[in-house]
């Protein structure tokens, strides 16, 4: 059961699907030859790869298909190409290697590494000459300490450029195609002739290559470890014996924030989601750019249509209610009776009995001062409700009505019928239920936000990942474009391809946090765009102009005043109009999210970081380290939190059940000296991104880890949280919902015991099983904590075992207060999606037993003296 031997195995022998034989010490060469290249495979998206000979004939493959680096350039899919990549060393000993991205840009990529294995930050510098830039090739002047670029472009043109840092350039200047100089070979592989550059270098260059290969491939092996395997890797395995002993002596103070949520506006979280709005496309905003031209209905018209005769349904945009709503709808009425329908999100659902509150901007364009009759429609069941609106206006004037369902229905539309003949122009329509979440006024969706408050979160990040840092530099969110009155906020494009509303807004989001107890966390652009733009130029390498950074920066301050200043401030003042005087106790803020960390980036993060210590030293900046828990933007991120001693970072990763069970040390090893972590993202998650049980209590062992890790992690957030059915974007997910009905996950239900079952203490403790092999003792898993305000003591057990455990705990002198708890265990089938916790009272003692069922999570709270 012990996989250390097959480690140890690999380590000792060159694997025959690297070198084409095993090799014995006494045929290790002392150096052979190098071949580096990459192929058209996948769209040239596989990145740099190496083989190696020791003739030049006979050529060894390291790892088929193997990257040793691969492309940032660009959104995932159309870019991240490695084109034609040159590798040269200096004479410094340094490795570089550049390429080209595209047929398109001007521009090429550079990085740097010292072993080949660990690459330092991409660049992309622009170039000014020729009509793109095609197979760079690289030399280095030791005289000049100097790098010279030297290219090609589709017109057969030669061009070069020279730099001492690949940070700053020389301008290009063309050249004759005889000093076009490629080094580069044609050599037939297994798989087929490929171009590459060769060198010839010491074997131990190579031989950590193939190590470094035949780690990366137990590693895959070990992180697709998976319950579907169970039957054999525990076969005749036994119910285990387990002594456990807390060591209350030991006890240290933990977070107490370390279990919030991570709010995206994705897969429709917040309109026809969390927001209570039931209109779609309220204010006539939808745009064909929302999703790149790709949906030709997608415009102001969507989601509305007239029906009946005599009458027509147009967009206007010559005297809008304010500069930011540009677009309303004009009904031009020659006999009354056509309606204007809006079937919201997928329908709209209503309840008997309850109230729905609907407004509107009207404007008599001509004719006579009327009546518009506003219905609320099931297809099945008829007429629902009814209001009467009179329209004598000439000027935009908001008109409200309450309407009163009669039945309960999920398939109801919103029909406008003018009464009288006549211009009628509409906009700003909205159905909003009164009971949102804590009844606010333009509020919350009462079940979506109960379900999240449920899980008790000490945080609410907000208001996304990718959403917040845009695509591209005029997609970036603006938090100001999102507060005031609605019919003055600024709607945008989401980088999910679909529509925000700006509904829900930045007061929304505070208010909601307030609602719930649980601490603000906005999250904002550090200066650019996401990685993965691909709107107003690829990648990073567009970051807000250096001269339009002071009033970004103080877009940021401001935000701070926003939610603290007082009334007498001018941004203090605004919230107090909106509603809320109080201060909202803004304490945290995160800058940038999983971006590529490049030059660009720096500059930018390092401009608002330091504004942001100087003016609000009191508020704790989150930074980042790239999208991933290894790799260049995770090390080039830590350097440089490392280096400005930024307080916290913020973590991601997306990762199989298998790798959550094996990196449970991942904490363990962190340095207690540097920034904390925010661990922003994650999910466990099987292939095809599929969850179920087994994730979820991959996910609940893995946060015992965070627990005992709760000195240098201060907060985590499952991602994402809010899915609705039918326009999920993005799996796995937390909660799945449509227009009735919540649906949580078991992966919800772990984050609710972790939620409310929460300690600021953490007792240390040993677990002794009855089966000590590696693959049993990493599959147990506990967290002994303690709630100082209840001084109750909080026991965690997760069991990924086939088999039950019958534990013996020893709380070690700890004073139970009554011999009753309450246990919650949350089981089932690994496969299965269904499990829902279920509470039992156990008898509890300074010593006492519990026995935890195969394949579960078990919560025990305590009562102590």
């Amino acid at each position: 059961m012990n996989r250390c031997w097959l480690w140890c195995l690999m380590v000792v022998f060159v694997q025959q699907t690297v070198s084409g034989k095993v090799l014995n010490r006494k045929d290790v060469p002392d150096s052979a030859y190098l071949f580096s290249y990459a192929t058209t495979k996948n769209n040239n998206h596989d990145g740099l790869q190496f083989a190696w000979s020791r003739d030049k004939e006979t050529w060894h493959v390291i790892g088929e298909d193997f990257s040793y680096l691969k492309s940032d350039y660009g959104p995932w899919g159309s870019e991240k190409r490695m084109i034609t990549p040159y590798l040269y060393k200096d004479a410094k000993g340094l490795w570089h290697c550049v390429w080209s991205l595209n047929d398109k840009d001007h521009i090429f990529a550079h990085a740097a590494s010292t072993d080949l294995i660990n690459w330092r930050r991409q660049s992309y510098p622009m170039l000014q000459q020729g009509a793109n830039c095609l197979r760079p090739v690289l030399q280095y002047n030791p005289d000049q300490d100097m790098y010279n670029v030297t290219y090609a472009d589709a017109n057969q043109k030669y061009y070069t450029v020279a730099t001492h840092n690949f940070k700053s350039f020389s301008s290009a200047k063309e050249i004759p195609a005889a000093s076009y100089v490629n080094s580069t070979f044609n050599i037939a592989l297994p798989e087929g002739r490929v171009n590459g550059q060769l060198n010839r270098v010491p074997w131990a260059v190579i031989d950590r290559l193939i190590k470094y290969y035949e780690q990366r491939q137990y590693k895959i092996t070990q992180n697709g470890e998976a319950f579907s395997q169970d039957t054999q890797r525990f076969a005749g395995l036994k119910t285990l014996e387990a002594a456990i002993t807390v060591e209350p002596q030991k006890a240290k103070p933990i977070s107490d924030m370390l279990v919030g949520v991570f709010f995206e506006d994705i897969n429709y979280a917040a309109d026809g989601g969390l927001y209570g709005e039931l209109i779609q496309n309220r204010d006539f905003e939808y745009q064909l750019t929302d999703k790149k031209g790709r949906d030709k209905s997608w415009n102001s018209t969507h989601s509305w249509k007239l029906t009946g005769d005599n009458s027509t349904f147009t967009i206007d945009s010559v005297s809008p209610i304010h500069p930011n709503n540009s677009h309303y709808a004009v009904l031009n009425t020659q006999v009354p009776g056509a309606a204007l329908i809006n079937a919201g999100f997928d329908g709209i659902a209503v309840k008997a009995g309850e109230k729905y509150n609907f407004s509107v901007f009207t404007k008599q364009l001509n004719g006579h001062a009327g009546k518009l009759l506003v219905r609320l429609v099931s297809d099945k069941g008829g007429v629902l409700a009814q209001a009467t609106i009179n329209v004598a206006n000439t000027q935009w004037k908001a008109q409200a009505a309450v309407l009163t369902a009669s039945a309960s229905a999920t398939d109801v539309h919103l029909e406008l019928t003018p009464q009288t003949s006549g211009r009628l122009a509409l906009d700003m329509l909205s159905l909003f239920p009164q009971k949102t979440f804590k009844s606010r006024k333009n509020g919350m969706r009462a079940d979506l936000a109960q379900a999240i408050a449920d899980i008790h979160p000490r945080f609410v990040r907000f208001p996304g990942g990718c959403v917040s840092h845009g695509d591209g530099l005029a997609n970036i969110y603006r938090w100001k474009n999102t507060i005031g009155t609605l019919e003055a906020r600024k709607p945008q494009r989401n980088i999910w391809n679909y529509h925000q509303s700006a509904g829900l807004g930045y007061f929304e989001y505070f208010q909601f946090c307030e609602d719930i107890g649980a601490q603000p966390v906005p999250v904002v652009a550090a200066g650019v765009p996401c990685q993965n733009s691909s709107t107003g130029g690829n990648g990073q390498q567009g970051g807000i102009p250096m001269s339009e950074m002071n009033a970004y920066v103080q877009d940021i301050l401001d935000l701070v005043e926003y939610a603290n200043g007082d009334v007498s401030t001018t941004w203090g003042k605004k919230r107090a109009e909106a509603g809320h005087p109080k201060p909202f106790n803004l304490k945290y803020i995160g800058i940038g999210n999983e971006d590529l960390i490049t030059d660009v980036f720096e500059e930018r993060f390092a401009m608002i970081y330091k504004a942001m210590k100087r003016v609000h030293p009191e508020i704790t900046v989150i930074g980042t380290v790239g999208p991933f828990f290894e790799g260049t933007d995770y090390d080039e991120g830590w350097d440089v939190a490392t280096r400005m001693h930024v307080p916290m970072v913020d973590e991601h990763y997306y990762e199989t059940s298998g790798w959550f069970i094996n990196n449970q040390d991942f904490y363990d090893k962190y340095d207690r000296s540097k920034s904390k972590v925010y661990l922003g993202e994650y999910a466990a998650h099987l292939p095809g991104s599929k969850t179920n049980l087994e994730t979820a209590l991959a996910e609940a062992l893995y946060l015992t880890s965070l627990e005992r890790n709760g000195d240098v992690v201060s907060m985590s957030s499952y991602a994402p949280l809010l899915a609705r059915e039918g326009h999920t974007q993005w799996n796995p997910d937390m909660i799945y919902f449509n227009n009735s009905e919540v649906k949580p996950t078991v992966a919800y239900y772990v984050q609710q015991l972790y939620g409310q079952n929460a300690g600021n203490q953490y007792l240390p403790s040993t677990v002794a099983l009855s089966d000590t092999h590696t693959a049993v003792t990493k599959r147990v898993g506990i967290s002994v904590v303690r709630d100082s305000q209840t001084q109750d003591l909080i026991v965690k057990l997760a069991n990924l075992l086939p088999v039950a455990v019958h534990s013996n705990v020893d709380l070690k002198g700890i004073s139970v207060a009554n011999q009753k708890a309450v246990a919650t265990i949350l089981q089932g089938n690994p496969a299965g999606k269904d499990a829902k916790p279920v509470e039992s009272t156990i008898n509890v003692a300074n010593k006492f037993t519990a026995d935890l069922p195969a394949y579960s999570f078990t919560v025990i709270r305590i009562k102590t003296k």
